[in-house]
Parts: C-alpha cells; sequence; structure tokens
C-alpha cells in the first residue's frame, strides 16, 4: 500500500521530482500569550483570565508563521471566550494568515470565561474530520482527525495535545494508536508533554510504523529549549525534506516545522 499515490488538489506546493510536498507545522500558542522568560508565568497569569491589548498583536505574528505551511495543528486555543474578548483563535489565525480551511476541538468549557480547546487549519480542504476524547481519569483532552485526498487512500492527519501525567500519557497514545491503525500515510503532531526517548513514546513506536523525523528537536521552553515534547510524527511513506525548530518566541512553545514530499504515483 505504500506504493500507491496520496493525491491532493493542485494548491500543493511542488517538490522535489515533480511529487508535492507538504508543510507541515505544530504549534503550541499558549492562548496568544507571548513569553520570554520563566517570570512571565507569573507576571502574564492574569492574561489566562481576561482580555489584553497585546494578544492580537502576538497573534498577528504567529499568523505570518503559520501563512508559510499547508496543514496546521495549535494546542492551548480559545473557542470565544471572555478572555479572548470573544474572539475564536483558530479562526483568527486562519484568516490572519489567508487558509481557507479551520476546525477546532473544545476540550473544556467554562460557560464564557474560558472554552479552552485545539485547532487545526489547513490550506486544502479535507474531505472528513472526526473528534475524539482521550482517556483520561481528568477529561479534557482530545484528538482530531483529519483525512485528505481520495476516500480511498487518504493522507490522515491525527493532532492532540497530551496529558502532563504519565500513565494518562501512555492509555492516550495507546488509543491513538488503534485509531491509526495501518493507515499507509499518516502524520501525528502535537504537544505530547513528553519526550521521544519516554516509555510512553517507546511504546507508541512498537505499535505503529511512525517515525520522528529529526533526533532531536528542542521546543521548550521557547527562551531556553530544553526538551522535545512538542512533535511531529510520520509514516515511512512520507519522505521528509526538512525538519526544524522556528526560532519565534511568541509562546512559551517553539513550533515545529516538518516538510514532506508525498508518495509517488507508481
Amino acid at each position: 500500500m505504500r506504493g500507491t499515490p496520496v493525491i491532493l488538489p493542485d494548491q500543493v506546493a511542488v517538490g522535489r521530482k515533480d511529487r508535492p510536498t507538504l508543510r507541515l507545522l505544530s504549534y503550541n500558542i499558549q492562548v496568544g500569550i507571548e513569553a520570554r522568560r520563566a517570570s512571565d508565568y507569573f507576571l502574564n497569569s492574569w492574561k489566562h483570565v481576561v482580555p489584553h491589548a497585546g494578544r492580537a498583536r502576538n497573534l498577528d505574528r504567529m499568523a505570518e508563521i503559520l501563512a508559510e505551511h499547508d496543514i496546521i495543528g495549535l494546542q492551548e486555543t480559545d473557542a470565544g471566550s471572555l478572555r479572548s474578548g470573544s474572539v475564536n483563535i483558530t479562526e483568527y489565525l486562519a484568516r490572519k494568515a489567508g487558509l481557507e480551511y479551520w476546525h477546532h476541538k473544545v476540550n473544556r468549557s467554562f460557560g464564557n470565561l474560558a472554552r479552552h480547546a485545539h485547532g487545526l487549519i489547513s490550506r486544502l480542504p479535507p474531505h472528513l474530520i472526526e473528534n475524539h476524547d482521550l482517556p483520561g481519569l481528568i477529561p479534557g483532552r482530545g484528538v482530531v482527525v483529519a483525512r485528505y485526498g481520495e476516500a480511498k487512500n487518504p493522507l490522515t492527519v491525527f493532532h492532540a495535545h497530551l496529558s502532563l501525567t504519565r500513565n494518562a500519557r501512555r492509555n492516550q497514545l495507546a488509543f491513538i494508536a488503534e485509531l491509526l491503525g495501518d493507515h499507509p500515510h499518516a502524520v501525528l503532531m502535537g504537544d505530547f508533554n513528553c519526550r521521544a526517548d519516554s516509555p510512553e513514546m517507546q511504546e507508541l513506536f512498537r505499535k505503529t510504523s511512525l517515525i520522528e523525523p529529526a533526533e532531536v528537536l528542542h521546543t521548550y521552553p521557547s527562551w531556553r529549549p530544553q526538551s522535545n515534547i512538542d512533535h511531529v510524527l510520520v509514516t515511512p511513506s512520507l519522505e521528509v525534506v526538512q525538519a526544524r525548530v522556528l526560532p519565534h518566541a511568541y509562546s512559551d512553545h517553539l513550533p515545529v516545522s516538518v516538510e514532506v514530499v508525498l508518495p509517488g504515483r507508481v
């Protein structure tokens, strides 16, 4: 099956040997709150509760990064509440970046005060999107699954934000591995809150064909990145052209950018 082509619309950039490429991005945006040092967690804590003028300016800077990519997974967005000034952050970033397709999953809702979500933004029209709740003692984590291209042989993108505890992450990754199954052309991206060499990630690699495009991509904290907890994993059928961390400290995480070549028509 890995030799079977994935056929996507003409908007995809042309890659090497006239094969299309996709630029993927995973970014924990911390609800648009800028962070440049550890003390900002304390100094900016009020920004998680009420709106502030600097959020729109920071989101606009993030949108410039998003505009250079084709499929983007965003963690720690807001679906429109008091703290975001009633702005759906995923939609706002999609429009600012000039990308037509967006989707969000609300993970925890506190009414008008906060609507915690994660979002998927795309240059390409998905033919199917699914929302799944992830297992955990404390509900509020989820995975979005988007399928692109031909229905019989799609590119399938999984986007998730995992829990802080190891046992919960192990169960969540096992759930995602079951969803992924034997998809030959798949991407799993998000903030996993664990490193690639963690036991739960190694278990995921044993259960699936997913691989990390680069050995170490440190993303956290953005002002002194020491941990690779943000990931874009791909199946071997997606040839990696480039994998890098973008040095844009607009959040407490740095974004991960991966460009892949889609399978040829053989």
